[in-house]
């Protein structure tokens, strides 16, 4: 396999992570979150997934550029010291050969200068961290990308059902794509993989729309109308994350959409490994205009307004119905 080694890295690296975020959702106190400049929540989960995952894959790949979601600056700061400490006691933890110094650095590797248009890899340590601090679904999504197309995905979802038909089978999920492969699916308990499929609906009145539990990440007013248009009249699979491309990606679902405000520029790390596990899963995944997502030009997704994943057949009908509303 072309990427052998990459996909081994991710999978270790994103159950890792997964473990640690299991270990820390449901016992986080106020002293181990904080608000960040633009209003977003951030906790000692989502500075310990990203300090995991990128020292995981620089021992492999130490030459690889790794774009993440959060820095250190915040941690270094002389007040946060409480806070600092408990994101090292987490980290150690797994790798007790990790210094203060080597977290902090690793946290910050994800804020370094980057050419978008060479080989690199993008994280989300905590995708969805309103959902993760409610106790509710997130996911951990780490993406290699090589000429502005991802090319290896995986996506931990630990609050994900197994089987939604069968809940007896438990939660905590790991999505795999790799480039021309495929995408497999398997329980963070177990190694065992099995290949997944978008849904084969044709008919738009039977498929499934998903949506974002957070109204201020999308405009539920407008999905509510294209699904009219479109006929749909299932209710809608609202979940957090992009535990929403998971759920495309293995059928749950046929249709995501993310229509953003005017001027809104979606982040390049909330969309990646996303965008590789539908398509590898038989989807496609485009902007509101039918556009390929290009994660070549910088940290934001400069060229496509928003975000459509479907599982391919309904592609066109649904960007048809997002064009008639606008």
């Amino acid at each position: 396999m072309q990427y052998e080694l990459e996909r081994k890295t991710a999978i270790e690296a994103v159950t890792q992570a997964c473990q640690l975020c299991s270990g820390v959702q449901h016992r986080l106190s106020d002293e181990h979150k904080l608000v960040k400049s633009d209003a977003s929540p951030v906790t000692v989960a989502d500075f310990g997934s990203q300090a995991l995952i990128v020292s995981h894959v620089r021992r492999v790949f130490p030459y690889d550029p790794i774009v993440g979601e959060e820095d250190a600056s915040v941690l270094r700061q002389d007040d946060q010291t409480p806070l600092r400490n408990h994101v090292i006691t987490l980290i150690n933890a797994f790798d007790n050969s990790l210094t203060e110094a080597d977290v902090l650095d690793a946290i910050d590797e994800g804020a370094k200068p980057c050419d978008f248009t060479e080989r690199y890899w993008t994280l989300d340590p905590i995708d969805g961290t309103k959902g993760f601090l409610r106790g509710e679904q997130y996911a951990v999504a780490l993406a290699l990308v090589e000429n502005g197309k991802p090319v290896v995905g995986v996506l931990g979802c630990p609050n994900l059902p197994v089987d939604e038909r069968e809940p007896a089978k438990g939660r905590g999920v790991l999505f795999i794509a790799e480039k021309g492969r495929g995408t497999s699916m398997r329980s963070l308990a177990a190694k065992e993989e099995v290949s997944v499929h978008v849904a084969q609906t044709s008919n738009p009145a039977d498929a499934r729309f998903c949506d974002s539990v957070e109204a201020a990440h999308t405009s539920h007013d407008k999905h509510t109308k294209i699904a009219k248009l479109l006929g749909i009249t299932a209710p809608s699979y609202r979940i957090d994350s992009q535990c929403k491309y998971a759920v495309v990606a293995r059928g749950d679902a046929s249709i995501y959409l993310r229509l953003t405000k005017a001027n809104y520029l979606s982040w390049i790390w909330d969309h990646a490994a996303g965008a590789i596990v539908v398509q590898e899963a038989g989807g496609t995944v485009t902007d509101i205009f039918g556009q390929a997502l290009e994660f070549s030009l910088g940290r934001k997704l400069s060229q496509n307004s928003g975000v459509v994943a479907t599982n391919g057949l309904l592609h066109n009908t649904v960007i048809e119905a997002i064009q008639h509303l606008r």
